[in-house]
C-alpha cells in the first residue's frame, strides 16, 4: 500500500511578519522559517550583533529580510518601530510577539531547607518603584505590555484589510504558577486572559489571534527557569525550537486560538479544579525546596 503523501506546507508567500525576540531561541527559529515560507521578515530584539546575523540569514533566504534594534521594556518605542514598518511595506499581515524575560521574584528573602532552617533566597527584587520591586515592573512591560502595545498597534491596519495574524507566545506558567516566579507566572497570565479576550472581539474581522504555549525548550531563557535548584521538566512537555515553529506555522490562521506544543500541561487546571489539596501540596513541597 502506498505511504499517504504528506500535506504541502502552508506557505506565507508576500506576506510582511513582524517578530519580536528574534535574536535568539523560538523567536529566531521562527524568523528563519517564515522566511524559508516566503514571508519578508523583519525581526526584532535588542542585541544588535544576534540580530546582525539573523539579518544575514534572512537575507540569503529572501532577499528581503530585515532587523531592528529595539528594547522591548519600552512599548512606545516598539509602536513607534512598528509604524515604520508598516509605513515602509505597507502593512503588517504577521506579529508574533515571543520576546521575554524571566527573573526569579521570591515572595520571602528566605525558604525553609528540608530541615526547616530558613536558607537565603537568590532575590533581586530589593528595589522599589511605586511600592512594586523593579524586577515585576521590568517583567510585566515585555512580557505583558509590550505584547498588549504591539497587538494593539497592528489591529486595526489587519482588521481594515480583514486579514491579519497575531500570535502571542504565553507559557504553562501561566495555567500553573510555579513558586518564586510570581512575576513571570504574572505576566503570562494576564498576556492568555488579553489575549484570548481579544481573539474573540477581532474574529468576524477576518484577524486571527492565537496563544501558543510552547512547551519546554531549552532555549536560554528556557534553561535559565531551573536556575533556582530546579531540574528540567518532564520530558512529555519537552519541544525543540524547530517543533514548535514547524507547529506554529501550521495553525496560525487556523481555527484554534491556542496552539499547545504539549498536551500534559493542560491537565494542571483540572488537577487544581478537582484535587486541588494535592495539587498545592505539590506545588508547596516545589515552595519549601531550597533555591
Amino acid at each position: 500500500m502506498p505511504r499517504a503523501r504528506r500535506p504541502p506546507e502552508k506557505r506565507y508567500d508576500k506576506k510582511v511578519a513582524v517578530v519580536t525576540g528574534a535574536s535568539s531561541g523560538i523567536g529566531r527559529r521562527l524568523a528563519v522559517d517564515l522566511a524559508a515560507r516566503g514571508a519578508t521578515v523583519v525581526g526584532v530584539a535588542r542585541r544588535e550583533a544576534l540580530l546582525a546575523e539573523l539579518e544575514a540569514d534572512l537575507q540569503r533566504r529572501t532577499g528581503a529580510g530585515a532587523t531592528r534594534v529595539c528594547d522591548l521594556a519600552d512599548p512606545a518605542a516598539f509602536v513607534e518601530l512598528l509604524g515604520k514598518v508598516e509605513e515602509e511595506h505597507g502593512r503588517i499581515d504577521v506579529l508574533v510577539n515571543d520576546a521575554g524575560t524571566e527573573a526569579l521574584t521570591p515572595a520571602l528573602p528566605y525558604t525553609l531547607s528540608s530541615s526547616g532552617t530558613p536558607e537565603k533566597q537568590g532575590s533581586t527584587a530589593t528595589r522599589l518603584s511605586g511600592g512594586v520591586p523593579t524586577e515585576y515592573r521590568y517583567v510585566l512591560e515585555v512580557n505583558f505590555f509590550a505584547a498588549v502595545a504591539g497587538t494593539l498597534a497592528v489591529l486595526p491596519g489587519m482588521a481594515a484589510r480583514r486579514s491579519g495574524i497575531v500570535v502571542n507566545v504565553s507559557s504553562d506558567v501561566a495555567r500553573a504558577p510555579e513558586p518564586r516566579h510570581g512575576a513571570y507566572g504574572a505576566s503570562k497570565a494576564a498576556l492568555s486572559a488579553f489575549s484570548e479576550s481579544v481573539a474573540h472581539e477581532v474574529a468576524s474581522h477576518g484577524v486571527s489571534v492565537h496563544l501558543l504555549y510552547p512547551g519546554w525548550v531549552p532555549t536560554a531563557m528556557g534553561t535559565s527557569g531551573t536556575d533556582d535548584g530546579g531540574t528540567p521538566p518532564s520530558r512529555f512537555v519537552r519541544r525543540s525550537e524547530e517543533r514548535v515553529s514547524a507547529l506554529t506555522l501550521e495553525r496560525m490562521g487556523g481555527p484554534r486560538m491556542e496552539i499547545n506544543a504539549a498536551a500534559l500541561p493542560l491537565l494542571a487546571p483540572l488537577a487544581r479544579s478537582f484535587a486541588p489539596i494535592a495539587y498545592q501540596r505539590a506545588m508547596r513541597r516545589l515552595a519549601s525546596t531550597p533555591g
